[in-house]
């Protein structure tokens, strides 16, 4: 078997075992942000990061969801790295953005955060916050999910078939499953313009 074959079969394994209820209980959570005004900022680091900054222009352009990563912003990340410190980062930028009750984080991650092995304190910090404020709270997340699969409202695991792969793999199936969210018709609410063009 090539490698190319080994990945398609285990990325063909992991939708296998998505659950799509809970892709459902996301979005109907979604759809109540929404509905109660609420803003959704969405924190990853690295890979999800980037992951982020993507995700942001579909919920606002496609679910009308205002939207927000506080890692778009290199000025203020930097600053508060710098000033702060790492781990603190995601926090202070939503103290900051004044998150309350209405609103909701999407934690996109590989390991969902973890402060005993000092793997991302810093969503694990704003994920505290959060629960303070009463925020809501998904994850799409791999491995065991970390401290977001512990805190957060709905988690979305995305399974490991190949533990040598996890890292490609959860960050491939952040952007599979935000993207259904954004594409389901209770989330839907713009023609993504290439099927307006049909």
């Amino acid at each position: 078997m090539t490698y190319s074959e080994q990945h398609l079969q285990e990325t063909a394994r992991i939708v296998s075992q998505l659950d799509p209820a809970l892709c459902e209980k996301a979005v109907d959570l979604l759809a109540e942000v929404r509905a109660r005004g609420g803003r959704l900022f969405i924190l990853g680091v690295g890979g999800s990061a980037a992951n982020a900054s993507h995700a942001v222009n579909d919920f606002r352009k496609i679910a009308g969801l205002e939207c927000y990563a506080p890692t778009d912003n290199v000025s203020e990340l930097t600053a508060r790295t710098n000033d702060e410190g790492w781990s603190t980062v995601f926090a202070e930028w939503l103290k900051g953005s004044r998150l309350n009750e209405k609103d909701a984080l999407l934690i996109l991650s590989v390991g969902g955060g973890n402060v005993e092995k000092n793997i991302s304190p810093n969503l694990v910090a704003a994920l505290q916050l959060a629960k303070e404020r009463g925020a809501s709270v998904l994850g799409i997340v791999g491995r065991d999910g970390g401290y977001t699969a512990q805190v957060a409202d709905v988690t979305i695991l995305i399974p490991t078939v190949n533990p040598d792969n996890t890292t490609p793999h959860a960050e491939a199936f952040q952007a599979v499953v935000w993207h259904l969210f954004v594409s389901h018709p209770k989330l839907k609410v713009a023609q993504t313009k290439w099927e307006s063009t049909k």
